[in-house]
């Protein structure tokens, strides 16, 4: 290829990449780090698509031999077909001021590790045909591409958070749907249960997904500190933060038991994720408490 030919098409590439959200970019090279996809998904069932042939057994119905297939060889196979029955899937990000926090510049905030591994769930279930919309602001679970499209320029879009703590959304959820939230869920946990419940009532099985920064879970600091909360409306002051240290880490276990038993209660699944760790291990962790949960 000659070099003006190139640079065409590079030019001509870089173009149709423009209109990309850089959100839903890094969410596809997220996805793709985990190697799923639809077929990963495949299994018997109702459908129209033909998956695999089996040897029948003790049981199957007469009507279900392929006797095409059974007469190639001496034994009778069935035919299987694959199931298609395509599920909605919610996505929840808090996006209250406390999820503005990183301890470390390096780091990203919360809200931004959240952002990315909703969209980047988004994308496996897309491409495993499933529907996919947002709690949060309220957007119908839809299948493609250009839903993609609209849930990343939703979940990029700046949050002008006025509360400390987010409450999970659940209006509009549909019955016998999936959903997935992420958030620090620091705030009142009355909500959480609150929410957890009204899903349980509709036959919702989820995934909460708590995301901390490892300075909220390690507690680092000693001497004079100055703890205020992302909104401001929160203030404390203490000359032997190092003292505090164990109380912290006490409460901070006690909240995440109290939230993995609201969870276990309602049939969700619960877990928590540092945004110092990889994303795609909790991409991957989602994507499969997800999937028990069908």
């Amino acid at each position: 290829m000659s070099i003006a030919p190139a640079q065409t098409l590079r030019r001509e590439a870089e173009a149709l990449a423009a209109p990309l959200p850089p959100l839903l970019v890094a969410a596809e090279q997220l996805a793709a780090s985990v190697q799923m996809g639809a077929h990963g998904r495949k299994r018997a069932g109702a459908g129209d698509e033909f998956w695999q042939f089996r040897a029948a057994a003790a049981g199957d119905a007469l009507r279900s031999i392929d006797w095409r297939r059974s007469a190639r060889s001496d034994a009778q196979y069935v035919r299987e077909r694959e199931w298609q029955a395509a599920q909605s899937v919610y996505l929840w990000v808090d996006g209250a001021a406390s999820m503005k926090y990183s301890g470390a510049p390096a780091r990203g905030a919360k809200a931004a590790r959240a952002r990315l591994l909703a969209l980047a769930l988004a994308v496996l279930m897309v491409r495993g045909g499933e529907r996919v919309g947002l709690l949060a602001p309220p957007t119908p679970p839809r299948p493609g591409r250009v839903q993609l499209l609209h849930l990343a320029s939703l979940l990029a879009a700046p949050q002008d958070a006025e509360a400390d703590y987010g409450a999970p959304a659940v209006a509009g959820l549909a019955p016998h749907a999936r959903a997935l939230m992420l958030s620090d869920f620091l705030g009142d946990p009355g909500a959480v249960e609150a929410a957890l419940a009204a899903a349980a009532e509709r036959g919702v099985k989820g995934v909460l997904m708590q995301v901390l920064d490892p300075d909220e879970e390690a507690f680092p600091y000693d001497g004079r500190v100055i703890f205020e909360s992302m909104g401001g409306s929160l203030r404390y002051e203490t000359r032997a933060a190092g003292d505090l240290r164990l109380r912290y880490r006490e409460k901070l276990a006690a909240r995440r038991d109290l939230l993995a038993g609201l969870a276990r209660a309602a049939g969700w699944q619960f877990g928590t994720h540092h945004t110092g760790q990889p994303a795609a291990a909790a991409l991957l962790w989602a994507f499969a408490a997800l999937e028990r949960g069908r």
